[in-house]
């Protein structure tokens, strides 16, 4: 009778337990697309505005010195023949010189703006990361990936993301 009795409970215990496996097996996964946070994002959009505001006046220096230098070489050429050795010489100098220098601060300038843009948009995934993570334990997910290969839309919350970073609730 023992021997009956044992498959019969061992039967209804995997029958019970089988849905509850089944149930812990389903994951929910999200994908987060970063290029697109970092493009779209209010936060985002406004640290580049910042940075463009922060460095125009620089790039507008650069913009002259390099007019300045195109002015000087079309002056050499356009005159060279009718100046003397000495006058010619003084003005591959003078263009040379600033040529030198208007590589030096392009290089300085573009280390400057590289290094604002990569500490506004640390600010900006640091943000994102913490609105990622409320999405996430707000609607249970147990993993987003960020920048995969392939991500079907299906499971694409982005666009959440954004919202959420714009300061809107996100749709579910």
């Amino acid at each position: 009778m023992v021997r009956n009795i044992l498959p019969l409970i061992l039967g209804a215990t995997l029958a019970a337990v089988s849905p509850l496996c089944a149930a812990q097996s389903e994951s929910k996964i999200g994908f987060v697309n970063t290029e697109r946070i970092l493009r779209d994002a209010v936060p985002a959009v406004r640290a580049q505005k910042k940075i463009e505001a922060e460095f125009a006046k620089r790039d507008q220096e650069l913009t002259r010195t390099a007019d300045q230098i195109k002015r000087l070489q079309d002056e050499m050429e356009k005159n060279g023949l009718t100046m003397s050795e000495a006058q010619r010489r003084t003005k591959q100098r003078e263009v040379s010189e600033l040529d030198v220098q208007f590589q030096r601060k392009r290089r300085e300038f573009q280390e400057d703006l590289n290094q604002r843009r990569n500490e506004e948009l640390a600010q900006v995934v640091e943000q994102a990361n913490r609105v990622i993570r409320q999405v996430a334990e707000a609607e249970k997910y147990d993993v987003i990936f960020q920048d995969a290969v392939y991500a079907s839309p299906r499971i694409d919350i982005t666009d959440k993301v954004i919202k959420a970073l714009e300061g809107k609730p996100p749709a579910r």
